[in-house]
Protein backbone atom coordinates (compact mmCIF):
# COMPACT_ATOMS: atom_id res chain seq x y z
CA UNK A 1 0.00 0.00 0.00
CA UNK A 2 1.39 3.54 -1.09
CA UNK A 3 1.66 5.73 2.37
CA UNK A 4 2.80 9.09 2.09
CA UNK A 5 4.46 11.10 5.22
CA UNK A 6 4.56 7.45 6.75
CA UNK A 7 6.17 8.00 10.25
CA UNK A 8 6.99 5.23 12.74
CA UNK A 9 7.64 6.34 16.10
CA UNK A 10 9.00 3.72 18.73
CA UNK A 11 9.38 5.05 22.28
CA UNK A 12 9.23 3.50 25.45
CA UNK A 13 10.57 7.09 27.78
CA UNK A 14 8.71 10.37 28.56
CA UNK A 15 8.91 13.00 26.50
CA UNK A 16 11.57 15.40 27.39
CA UNK A 17 10.02 18.41 29.05
CA UNK A 18 6.12 17.34 28.52
CA UNK A 19 3.55 18.23 31.30
CA UNK A 20 2.03 15.95 33.55
CA UNK A 21 -1.07 16.45 36.02
CA UNK A 22 1.50 17.67 39.15
CA UNK A 23 3.10 19.71 37.07
CA UNK A 24 0.00 22.06 36.14
CA UNK A 25 -0.60 22.05 40.24
CA UNK A 26 -3.82 19.77 39.62
CA UNK A 27 -4.05 18.02 43.23
CA UNK A 28 -4.15 14.21 43.72
CA UNK A 29 -3.94 12.32 46.97
CA UNK A 30 -1.21 9.94 47.79
CA UNK A 31 3.01 9.62 47.10
CA UNK A 32 3.69 8.66 43.90
CA UNK A 33 6.89 6.75 43.44
CA UNK A 34 10.11 7.90 41.51
CA UNK A 35 8.88 8.26 38.11
CA UNK A 36 5.01 8.21 39.14
CA UNK A 37 4.89 4.81 36.55
CA UNK A 38 3.91 1.35 36.95
CA UNK A 39 7.22 1.05 35.90
CA UNK A 40 8.10 1.76 39.58
CA UNK A 41 7.06 -1.66 40.47
CA UNK A 42 10.38 -2.80 40.05
CA UNK A 43 11.36 -5.72 37.26
CA UNK A 44 7.79 -4.21 35.10
CA UNK A 45 8.89 -2.31 31.51
CA UNK A 46 6.79 -0.81 29.13
CA UNK A 47 7.45 -0.53 25.11
CA UNK A 48 5.31 1.19 22.48
CA UNK A 49 5.24 1.15 18.68
CA UNK A 50 3.14 4.75 17.22
CA UNK A 51 2.18 4.83 14.06
CA UNK A 52 1.54 8.06 12.04
CA UNK A 53 1.00 7.80 8.22
CA UNK A 54 -0.95 10.11 5.84
CA UNK A 55 -2.67 8.27 2.80
CA UNK A 56 -4.99 9.10 -0.31
CA UNK A 57 -8.03 10.07 -0.06
CA UNK A 58 -8.14 11.59 3.13
CA UNK A 59 -7.31 8.58 4.92
CA UNK A 60 -4.63 9.04 8.05
CA UNK A 61 -3.02 6.41 10.12
CA UNK A 62 -2.62 7.39 13.96
CA UNK A 63 -2.69 4.03 15.80
CA UNK A 64 0.07 1.85 17.38
CA UNK A 65 0.51 -0.85 19.61
CA UNK A 66 1.62 -0.68 23.74
CA UNK A 67 3.76 -3.62 25.41
CA UNK A 68 3.80 -3.96 28.89
CA UNK A 69 5.93 -7.06 30.60
CA UNK A 70 5.44 -8.16 34.05
CA UNK A 71 8.94 -9.21 34.72
CA UNK A 72 11.15 -7.63 31.78
CA UNK A 73 12.63 -10.08 29.61
CA UNK A 74 12.19 -12.53 32.48
CA UNK A 75 7.99 -12.57 31.29
CA UNK A 76 8.01 -15.42 28.88
CA UNK A 77 9.23 -17.67 30.99
CA UNK A 78 8.08 -16.65 34.48
CA UNK A 79 4.31 -16.15 34.67
CA UNK A 80 2.70 -13.20 37.55
CA UNK A 81 -0.46 -13.96 39.60
CA UNK A 82 -2.94 -11.75 38.35
CA UNK A 83 -7.15 -11.55 37.68
CA UNK A 84 -9.42 -9.24 35.62
CA UNK A 85 -12.79 -7.53 36.26
CA UNK A 86 -14.99 -6.17 33.67
CA UNK A 87 -16.99 -3.18 34.47
CA UNK A 88 -18.70 -3.21 31.18
CA UNK A 89 -17.65 -5.73 28.44
CA UNK A 90 -18.12 -3.82 25.14
CA UNK A 91 -15.07 -4.63 24.47
CA UNK A 92 -12.50 -7.38 24.09
CA UNK A 93 -9.37 -8.76 25.85
CA UNK A 94 -7.94 -11.82 24.48
CA UNK A 95 -6.42 -14.45 27.23
CA UNK A 96 -9.10 -13.27 29.84
CA UNK A 97 -10.51 -16.62 30.33
CA UNK A 98 -7.47 -18.81 31.33
CA UNK A 99 -6.26 -15.74 33.36
CA UNK A 100 -9.71 -16.22 35.84
CA UNK A 101 -9.27 -19.98 35.68
CA UNK A 102 -5.12 -20.76 35.99
CA UNK A 103 -4.67 -17.15 38.30
CA UNK A 104 -1.86 -15.86 36.35
CA UNK A 105 -0.58 -14.25 33.75
CA UNK A 106 1.62 -15.96 30.92
CA UNK A 107 3.29 -13.45 29.31
CA UNK A 108 2.63 -10.01 28.31
CA UNK A 109 -0.04 -7.19 28.48
CA UNK A 110 -0.79 -5.54 25.00
CA UNK A 111 -2.66 -2.75 24.22
CA UNK A 112 -3.80 -1.79 20.30
CA UNK A 113 -6.85 -0.63 18.45
CA UNK A 114 -10.23 -2.87 17.80
CA UNK A 115 -9.66 -4.18 15.10
CA UNK A 116 -6.05 -5.13 15.36
CA UNK A 117 -6.48 -7.11 17.96
CA UNK A 118 -5.42 -10.80 15.52
CA UNK A 119 -2.40 -9.11 14.34
CA UNK A 120 -1.05 -8.60 18.11
CA UNK A 121 -2.30 -11.61 19.45
CA UNK A 122 -0.57 -13.96 16.77
CA UNK A 123 2.67 -11.79 16.27
CA UNK A 124 2.63 -12.06 20.01
CA UNK A 125 2.58 -15.98 19.70
CA UNK A 126 5.35 -15.73 17.15
CA UNK A 127 7.58 -13.65 19.01
CA UNK A 128 7.16 -15.41 22.18
CA UNK A 129 7.80 -18.67 20.18
CA UNK A 130 11.21 -16.97 19.07
CA UNK A 131 12.46 -15.65 22.33
CA UNK A 132 10.87 -18.36 24.61
CA UNK A 133 11.49 -22.08 25.87
CA UNK A 134 9.41 -24.83 25.70
CA UNK A 135 7.04 -26.12 28.07
CA UNK A 136 7.26 -29.44 29.85
CA UNK A 137 5.13 -30.77 26.74
CA UNK A 138 7.67 -30.27 24.18
CA UNK A 139 5.78 -27.46 22.37
CA UNK A 140 5.00 -23.57 22.99
CA UNK A 141 2.34 -22.64 23.74
CA UNK A 142 0.32 -19.24 24.90
CA UNK A 143 -2.82 -17.37 24.98
CA UNK A 144 -1.96 -14.01 24.94
CA UNK A 145 -3.46 -10.97 26.73
CA UNK A 146 -4.05 -8.31 24.06
CA UNK A 147 -6.63 -5.85 24.49
CA UNK A 148 -8.33 -2.59 22.80
CA UNK A 149 -10.05 0.68 22.54
CA UNK A 150 -11.47 2.00 19.21
CA UNK A 151 -9.67 4.72 17.68
CA UNK A 152 -11.89 4.81 14.21
CA UNK A 153 -12.64 8.50 14.19
CA UNK A 154 -8.77 9.80 14.12
CA UNK A 155 -7.30 6.11 12.52
CA UNK A 156 -8.33 4.22 9.55
CA UNK A 157 -8.96 1.20 11.76
CA UNK A 158 -10.24 -0.71 8.84
CA UNK A 159 -7.01 -0.09 7.28
CA UNK A 160 -5.51 -2.57 9.08
CA UNK A 161 -2.11 -0.69 9.37
CA UNK A 162 -0.81 -2.24 12.42
CA UNK A 163 1.56 -5.37 11.33
CA UNK A 164 3.68 -8.05 13.11
CA UNK A 165 7.09 -5.57 13.38
CA UNK A 166 5.22 -3.38 15.27
CA UNK A 167 4.11 -5.60 17.64
CA UNK A 168 7.72 -6.66 18.09
CA UNK A 169 8.83 -3.21 17.82
CA UNK A 170 6.85 -2.64 20.93
CA UNK A 171 8.27 -5.93 23.03
CA UNK A 172 11.96 -4.98 22.03
CA UNK A 173 11.92 -1.58 23.30
CA UNK A 174 9.99 -2.29 26.15
CA UNK A 175 12.32 -0.75 29.38
CA UNK A 176 11.77 0.64 32.94
CA UNK A 177 12.15 4.25 33.83
CA UNK A 178 9.89 6.96 32.71
CA UNK A 179 6.83 6.06 30.58
CA UNK A 180 5.72 8.15 27.50
CA UNK A 181 2.15 9.49 27.63
CA UNK A 182 -0.71 10.51 25.42
CA UNK A 183 -0.48 10.34 21.91
CA UNK A 184 1.82 7.16 22.02
CA UNK A 185 1.57 3.13 21.32
CA UNK A 186 -1.86 1.84 21.07
CA UNK A 187 -2.94 5.31 22.66
CA UNK A 188 -1.76 7.08 19.93
CA UNK A 189 -5.66 7.93 18.21
CA UNK A 190 -7.43 7.58 21.62
CA UNK A 191 -10.24 10.10 22.82
CA UNK A 192 -11.45 10.55 26.18
CA UNK A 193 -14.25 13.18 27.59
CA UNK A 194 -14.19 14.24 24.13
CA UNK A 195 -10.32 15.30 24.13
CA UNK A 196 -7.34 14.21 22.72
CA UNK A 197 -6.61 11.19 25.26
CA UNK A 198 -5.01 7.97 24.70
CA UNK A 199 -1.90 6.50 27.10
CA UNK A 200 -1.26 7.30 30.65
CA UNK A 201 0.43 6.11 33.84
CA UNK A 202 0.93 6.91 37.28
CA UNK A 203 1.89 5.20 40.82
CA UNK A 204 1.71 5.23 44.91
CA UNK A 205 3.84 3.88 47.51
CA UNK A 206 2.09 2.55 50.59
CA UNK A 207 3.45 1.19 53.71
CA UNK A 208 1.70 -2.16 55.46
CA UNK A 209 2.77 -2.74 58.35
CA UNK A 210 6.05 -1.45 58.17
CA UNK A 211 6.79 -2.98 54.87
CA UNK A 212 6.71 -0.73 51.42
CA UNK A 213 4.80 -1.50 48.64
CA UNK A 214 4.43 -0.32 45.20
CA UNK A 215 1.30 -0.07 42.61
CA UNK A 216 1.25 1.29 39.71
CA UNK A 217 -1.76 1.98 36.47
CA UNK A 218 -0.92 2.31 32.74
CA UNK A 219 -4.44 3.18 31.09
CA UNK A 220 -5.24 3.75 27.58
CA UNK A 221 -8.44 6.09 27.70
CA UNK A 222 -10.81 6.32 25.25
CA UNK A 223 -14.56 7.04 26.95
CA UNK A 224 -16.54 9.69 28.49
CA UNK A 225 -18.73 12.49 27.56
CA UNK A 226 -17.22 16.32 28.00
CA UNK A 227 -20.18 17.14 30.68
CA UNK A 228 -19.47 14.50 32.86
CA UNK A 229 -15.37 15.43 33.18
CA UNK A 230 -14.53 15.96 36.56
CA UNK A 231 -10.73 16.96 37.57
CA UNK A 232 -9.71 17.24 41.44
CA UNK A 233 -13.30 17.09 41.81
CA UNK A 234 -14.20 19.95 39.63
CA UNK A 235 -17.25 20.10 36.66
CA UNK A 236 -14.21 20.87 33.59
CA UNK A 237 -16.57 19.52 31.35
CA UNK A 238 -19.31 21.45 31.95
CA UNK A 239 -17.13 24.30 32.01
CA UNK A 240 -14.83 23.70 28.84
CA UNK A 241 -17.43 23.43 25.82
CA UNK A 242 -15.54 24.44 23.21
CA UNK A 243 -14.03 22.50 20.71
CA UNK A 244 -16.74 19.23 20.97
CA UNK A 245 -15.16 17.16 18.17
CA UNK A 246 -18.87 16.17 17.45
CA UNK A 247 -22.58 15.27 18.76
CA UNK A 248 -21.60 12.45 21.03
CA UNK A 249 -24.08 12.03 23.84
CA UNK A 250 -23.51 9.13 24.87
CA UNK A 251 -20.08 7.38 26.54
CA UNK A 252 -19.69 4.75 24.03
CA UNK A 253 -15.87 4.73 24.14
CA UNK A 254 -13.62 2.27 26.42
CA UNK A 255 -11.24 2.39 28.60
CA UNK A 256 -7.95 -0.63 29.32
CA UNK A 257 -6.59 -0.17 32.79
CA UNK A 258 -3.64 -2.46 33.86
CA UNK A 259 -2.54 -2.27 37.32
CA UNK A 260 0.72 -3.96 38.82
CA UNK A 261 1.97 -4.22 42.50
CA UNK A 262 4.87 -5.86 44.16
CA UNK A 263 2.35 -6.40 47.03
CA UNK A 264 2.24 -10.08 47.69
CA UNK A 265 -1.19 -10.91 47.10
CA UNK A 266 -2.89 -13.82 45.37
CA UNK A 267 -5.02 -14.42 42.24
CA UNK A 268 -8.61 -13.03 44.31
CA UNK A 269 -7.11 -10.89 45.74
CA UNK A 270 -5.80 -8.97 42.78
CA UNK A 271 -9.76 -9.47 41.57
CA UNK A 272 -10.31 -6.83 44.62
CA UNK A 273 -7.66 -4.57 43.62
CA UNK A 274 -8.77 -4.97 39.49
CA UNK A 275 -12.52 -3.97 41.08
CA UNK A 276 -11.39 -0.99 42.65
CA UNK A 277 -10.32 0.57 39.21
CA UNK A 278 -13.76 1.57 38.53
CA UNK A 279 -13.50 3.77 41.80
CA UNK A 280 -10.59 6.04 40.06
CA UNK A 281 -12.66 5.90 36.87
CA UNK A 282 -15.51 7.09 38.02
CA UNK A 283 -13.82 10.22 40.08
CA UNK A 284 -13.38 11.32 36.56
CA UNK A 285 -16.72 11.37 35.12
CA UNK A 286 -17.57 7.81 33.60
CA UNK A 287 -20.41 6.26 34.23
CA UNK A 288 -19.73 3.01 32.31
CA UNK A 289 -22.03 3.40 29.21
CA UNK A 290 -24.05 0.95 27.67
CA UNK A 291 -21.03 1.16 25.03
CA UNK A 292 -18.34 1.00 26.73
CA UNK A 293 -15.64 -1.67 27.06
CA UNK A 294 -14.31 -1.05 30.70
CA UNK A 295 -11.69 -4.29 31.11
CA UNK A 296 -8.85 -4.14 34.07
CA UNK A 297 -6.43 -6.24 34.73
CA UNK A 298 -4.13 -6.22 38.46
CA UNK A 299 -1.27 -8.59 38.41
CA UNK A 300 1.57 -9.28 41.37
CA UNK A 301 5.37 -9.24 40.62
CA UNK A 302 5.62 -11.12 43.97
CA UNK A 303 5.50 -15.02 44.36
CA UNK A 304 7.90 -15.30 41.73
CA UNK A 305 8.47 -18.84 41.74
CA UNK A 306 5.44 -19.78 42.34
CA UNK A 307 4.32 -20.83 38.88
CA UNK A 308 7.40 -22.89 39.12
CA UNK A 309 6.76 -25.03 41.24
CA UNK A 310 6.06 -28.65 40.68
CA UNK A 311 5.08 -29.56 44.44
CA UNK A 312 3.77 -28.01 47.45
CA UNK A 313 5.01 -24.27 47.73
CA UNK A 314 4.99 -21.53 50.39
CA UNK A 315 3.40 -18.31 49.21
CA UNK A 316 3.51 -15.21 50.85
CA UNK A 317 0.23 -13.12 51.06
CA UNK A 318 -1.51 -9.99 52.65
CA UNK A 319 -4.18 -10.97 54.98
CA UNK A 320 -7.64 -9.10 53.57
CA UNK A 321 -7.80 -6.66 56.79
CA UNK A 322 -4.38 -5.54 55.19
CA UNK A 323 -5.44 -4.72 51.77
CA UNK A 324 -7.17 -1.18 52.46
CA UNK A 325 -3.62 0.82 51.65
CA UNK A 326 -3.69 -1.18 48.12
CA UNK A 327 -7.65 -0.47 47.87
CA UNK A 328 -7.17 3.35 48.30
CA UNK A 329 -3.76 3.32 45.93
CA UNK A 330 -5.81 2.11 43.31
CA UNK A 331 -8.56 4.73 42.94
CA UNK A 332 -5.85 6.99 43.63
CA UNK A 333 -3.27 5.74 40.68
CA UNK A 334 -6.51 5.01 37.72
CA UNK A 335 -7.75 8.65 38.86
CA UNK A 336 -4.24 10.21 37.97
CA UNK A 337 -2.91 7.82 35.19
CA UNK A 338 -6.45 9.28 32.86
CA UNK A 339 -5.89 12.64 33.63
CA UNK A 340 -1.85 12.32 32.99
CA UNK A 341 -3.07 10.69 29.47
CA UNK A 342 -5.10 13.54 29.17
CA UNK A 343 -2.41 16.07 29.95
CA UNK A 344 0.30 14.59 27.54
CA UNK A 345 -2.08 14.16 24.89
CA UNK A 346 -1.80 16.90 22.07
CA UNK A 347 -4.23 18.18 18.98
CA UNK A 348 -4.31 15.65 16.67
CA UNK A 349 -6.15 15.78 13.34
CA UNK A 350 -6.83 12.13 11.60
CA UNK A 351 -8.94 10.14 9.58
CA UNK A 352 -11.45 12.34 7.02
CA UNK A 353 -10.41 15.61 8.48
CA UNK A 354 -11.00 14.77 12.06
CA UNK A 355 -9.53 16.78 14.55
CA UNK A 356 -9.37 15.73 18.42
CA UNK A 357 -8.46 18.95 20.37
CA UNK A 358 -6.10 18.81 23.26
CA UNK A 359 -7.27 20.24 26.75
CA UNK A 360 -6.38 23.76 26.86
CA UNK A 361 -4.00 23.41 30.23
CA UNK A 362 -4.17 27.40 31.42
CA UNK A 363 -7.85 27.48 30.47
CA UNK A 364 -7.74 24.15 32.95
CA UNK A 365 -5.93 25.78 35.25
CA UNK A 366 -7.71 29.05 35.77
CA UNK A 367 -10.93 26.86 36.81
CA UNK A 368 -9.18 24.64 38.96
CA UNK A 369 -7.87 28.01 40.84
CA UNK A 370 -11.30 29.46 40.42
CA UNK A 371 -12.33 26.57 42.56
CA UNK A 372 -9.89 26.54 45.17
CA UNK A 373 -8.14 23.16 43.71
CA UNK A 374 -5.08 24.10 42.24
CA UNK A 375 -1.52 24.11 43.45
CA UNK A 376 1.25 25.96 42.47
CA UNK A 377 2.80 24.30 39.58
CA UNK A 378 6.17 22.74 39.46
CA UNK A 379 9.04 24.04 37.46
Amino acid sequence: MFLSCALLVVASTAAAGKPRARDLGIPFHGDPGPYNAITDVAGVTVGFSTIIADLPQHKAVRTGVTAILPRGRATSNQPVFASLFALNGNGEMTGSHWVDESGFLEGPVMLTNSHSIGVVHDATIAYRVRMGKPDPSGYWWSLPVVAETWDGDLNDINGFHVKPEHVDAALDNASGGPVAEGNVGGGTGMVCHEFKCGTGTASRVVTIDGHRYVIGALVQANYGVRSELRIAGVPVGQLMTQDLPGPISKDNGSIIIVLATDAPVLPHQLKRLARRASLGLARNGSYSGNGSGDLFLAFSTANDNASQATTAHDLTMLGNDQLDPLFLATADVVEEAIINAMIAAETMTGNDGYRAVAIDHRKLQAILRRYGRLLPAKH
